[in-house]
């Protein structure tokens, strides 16, 4: 399944995540810096969405309070609490 998060506080805009269950099959970041948010995208690929959530959560870029891997982590949060209203 498909989601898209729009961002807030980053450079990026839109997260587009296709899901298998609770595993991340891809990532694409719209917006910011584009060769490291390609590196993040491949990194979390086969990733557990919970497992990400705890390695990204709470990064900040410079003075900002977030971050795009935190801005991710906010969507697969997201994610996840949509799957448990379905159920």
């Amino acid at each position: 399944m498909t989601y898209q998060y729009e961002t807030q506080g980053t450079c990026s805009k839109l997260i587009i995540i296709d899901i298998d269950g609770d595993i991340v099959r891809s990532v694409q970041f719209i917006g910011g810096c584009d060769g490291n948010l390609k590196g993040i995208s491949k990194l979390v690929e086969g990733m557990r969405l919970e497992d990400i959530i705890k390695r990204t959560r709470g990064i900040k870029c410079g003075a900002k309070n977030t971050s795009c891997p935190d801005q991710l982590s906010c969507a697969l949060q997201m994610i996840i609490d949509q799957q448990k209203n379905l159920a």
